[in-house]
C-alpha cells in the first residue's frame, strides 16, 4: 500500500488548511486510517484516525479544532485543521492500518 499526503503549506495563525491522503495498491478495505505529525526535536504524535465506522480520536491539543474525515470507496482520510496555532507546525504522515506511514506533508504555522 502506497500513501500519498498533500495538502500542507505555510499559513498564519488562526488560518486553516486540509490536508489528503490517498491509500493505493490494495483491494482490501482499510480498517483505520490516522493522521500522525512530527515536529523538529519533538516525538511523533497521533493527532487523529478514523475506522472505517466513522468513530474517530482526536488528540487532545486539536480537540474542536481538527476534523477527520475518510471516502471508504476511495481509500482517502481527510484532515480538516481550522484556527491552526504555530505549536501545529510539523511534518503531517498519514497512516492505514499496519502499512506504515506515507511521505508527509509539511505544515508551517506562523504567529
Amino acid at each position: 500500500v502506497q500513501l500519498q499526503a498533500s495538502g500542507g503549506g505555510s499559513v498564519q495563525a488562526g488560518g486553516s488548511l486540509r490536508l489528503s491522503c490517498a491509500a493505493s495498491g490494495s483491494s482490501v478495505r482499510i480498517k483505520v486510517m490516522g493522521w500522525f505529525r512530527q515536529a523538529p526535536g519533538k516525538q511523533r504524535e497521533l493527532v487523529a484516525a478514523i475506522n472505517d465506522a466513522g468513530g474517530a480520536h482526536y488528540e487532545d491539543s486539536v480537540k474542536d479544532r481538527f476534523t477527520i474525515s475518510r471516502d471508504n470507496a476511495k481509500n482517502t482520510v481527510y484532515l480538516q485543521m481550522n484556527r491552526l496555532k504555530p505549536e501545529d507546525s510539523a511534518t503531517y504522515y498519514c497512516s492505514a492500518d499496519d502499512y506504515g506511514l506515507g511521505q508527509g506533508t509539511l505544515v508551517t504555522v506562523s504567529s
